[in-house]
């Protein structure tokens, strides 16, 4: 009986003084700081993961450009280095040329109907494509519809654009959509307050959430709603990680991703009554009924466009614009 009881006492000792399982750390990316709309996304995704995934997982968000631009956050994305990224879509383009149909100027027409085209075939369709470059899509959160500021005129019109000096992303098409505005377009990585504030640019294009965040009130006048392109992130994990994962955690991680970006769509559109009064407090002076109908002219042949022209794009593009009449 003393040996038994030893022999437990010596395996009871063996297990206690065993460590437990050390939590897989995933490191995800965003560029802007706390309180923008990919950093919402990924507190969130980081709140249900750790509770759902029972400690098995902890998710440690590199914010406010600590790893790099976006596009430097996706190269890394893809060489495994880092796990996962809450992503502009506008930088995607040059790694997968499908993603360029949803920046098209004057796509959607409203929230609901991008979230019925990105929730549904089409997106999955976009969200698949990019495993051929090393990226496993999950989901689509949101900057938002983007709008024009700057600091020289009202815009009421697209010709009351010529000239200006728009800071655009690192993407093509972005910078076309302003040169056939008539604007001088000037990609230049994020952020972007100083370069406002000096004169280095007239203006910029983004969502309101942007407007209030960075505080671009301070160092912009005018604002026009041109809601000329629906900006949405892609919620992406590195592909060359994904293939380590068992099934059941790549669905566990999926569902975490896909709830965190549903709750950052509708957080981000709730507020963006609340910003619009707050710009206008701030001394803004916010052009609400731009004619759109002049800003649609002048864009109206981008679907022409090289970067439109490879027959899959092409393609994907005629079904969004059918899917969006």
């Amino acid at each position: 009986m003393k040996h038994i009881l030893l022999l437990f006492s010596c395996l009871l000792s063996f297990f206690i003084s065993q460590p437990s399982q050390a939590a897989q750390e995933i490191k995800l990316g965003v560029v802007t700081k706390p309180g923008s709309a990919q950093n919402i996304v990924a507190g969130k995704f980081k709140e249900i993961l750790e509770k759902v995934s029972d400690g098995k997982y902890t998710v440690k968000v590199y914010h406010s450009k600590s790893l790099g631009n976006e596009t430097e956050i996706l190269q890394q994305i893809q060489m495994g280095t880092v796990q996962m990224g809450v992503i502009t879509v506008g930088p995607f383009d040059t790694f997968a040329p499908l993603v360029r149909v949803i920046n098209y100027p004057f796509l959607f027409k409203d929230n609901q109907q991008a979230d019925l085209i990105l929730d549904g075939p089409l997106g999955d369709e976009i969200l698949s494509d990019l495993e051929k470059v090393g990226f496993k899509g999950l989901a689509f959160s949101e900057n938002g519809f983007r709008n024009l500021t700057n600091n020289k005129r009202p815009v009421k019109t697209a010709a009351d654009v010529k000239g200006l000096k728009i800071r655009v992303m690192a993407s093509p098409l972005h910078k076309s959509i302003w040169q056939a505005l008539g604007a001088n377009p000037t990609p230049m990585p994020w952020p972007i307050y100083s370069e406002l504030e000096q004169g280095v640019i007239d203006g910029q294009e983004n969502p309101l959430w942007v407007m209030e965040v960075y505080k671009f009130y301070e160092v912009q006048k005018y604002m026009t709603m041109s809601r000329h392109v629906y900006s949405a992130h892609i919620d992406v994990a590195s592909l060359m990680w994904w293939q380590t994962l068992t099934p059941e955690d790549r669905k566990m991680i999926t569902q975490a991703m896909v709830e965190a970006s549903r709750f950052q769509r509708k957080d981000n559109r709730d507020k963006d009554g609340a910003r619009l009064a707050l710009l206008k407090e701030k001394g803004m002076v916010i052009e609400e009924q731009p004619d759109i109908a002049s800003f649609r002219d002048k864009v109206a042949t981008l679907k022409n466009m090289d970067i439109y022209q490879e027959p899959k794009v092409q393609a994907l593009l005629l079904k969004m614009l059918e899917a969006t009449k």
